[in-house]
């Protein structure tokens, strides 16, 4: 028996390769109570077991589907939480999902027949699969921070010209694409509120992020799977890492 426990016991980093998450995210999932290991040993190292990998199987599959960590917490921790419901729930959802990227990809074919001169494609049937009837995004931004900042931030983006739109975007990206590099540094280093200034400097630039604010954002990056799972696009630990970083900023900051 001993011996079959051994086998389901993973230290966190072979739960990371197993994954494909980090190890920072894992630490953090800790932190929050999110996910707690089942064993630490003596010497502090975190220990696995086969019912915290399908916990972490349930938070992942939460995370896919666009709910914040704190909403995961709460539906795992609830004492009627049942798997086999919640797996019914995931599947339910992806299917759901599935629908809208088939019929966003049926778009896509029909578009291409269209280019090649092979069907015709009215104006409407272009833009079939696209809802943009609510963005759950700026609705958060909204509830958190109030609806002056994101006005104002919307207000900037719609006034801009065509140009000045792809120059704020290759700046958004360029942005990331720096942070992403030296992500495996410290968040308090030199290097990392350099790099999270450039991040502070964008933002208030088309709106008007408080120091409290703007560490608010750095914990929705991490709290949503939507967001983290964007973020983490340009390096896996990225959101953590922007996270720990614009704390850091925001509290040095703060008269």
């Amino acid at each position: 028996m001993n011996h079959e426990r051994r086998q389901l016991v993973l230290k966190v980093k072979e739960v990371s390769d197993l994954v494909g998450i980090s190890v920072r995210t894992l630490h953090y999932y800790d932190e929050i109570g999110l996910l707690i290991p089942e064993d630490t040993t003596e010497s502090g190292y975190r220990q696995y077991s086969q019912g915290d990998l399908e916990t972490l199987q349930q938070i992942l599959f939460f995370r896919e589907l666009g709910f914040p960590l704190k909403k995961i917490k709460q539906i795992i921790n609830d004492p009627l939480f049942d798997q086999y419901e919640a797996l019914d729930l995931h599947r339910n959802m992806l299917l759901e999902k599935r629908n809208r990227l088939d019929h966003m990809i049926r778009n896509v074919d029909k578009t291409i027949q269209h280019k090649k001169g092979e069907i015709q494609m009215s104006d409407k049937e272009k833009f079939e699969g696209f809802d943009f009837s609510h963005n759950p995004y700026e609705q958060e931004a909204r509830e958190r921070w109030g609806d002056k900042a994101v006005e104002e931030s919307n207000t900037t983006i719609n006034t801009m010209s065509k140009s000045e739109k792809e120059a704020f975007e290759t700046e958004f990206n360029d942005i990331y694409r720096k942070l992403a590099a030296i992500r495996h540094e410290s968040p308090a280093s030199d290097v990392a509120q350099e790099g999270i200034k450039m991040w502070y400097d964008f933002l208030n630039r088309i709106g008007n992020y408080s120091l409290d604010a703007f560490k608010g954002l750095g914990q929705m990056y991490v709290d949503d799977g939507r967001f983290t799972k964007n973020i983490d696009q340009f390096g896996d630990g990225l959101a953590v890492f922007m996270r720990d970083a614009m704390a850091v900023y925001a509290d040095q900051h703060k008269k």
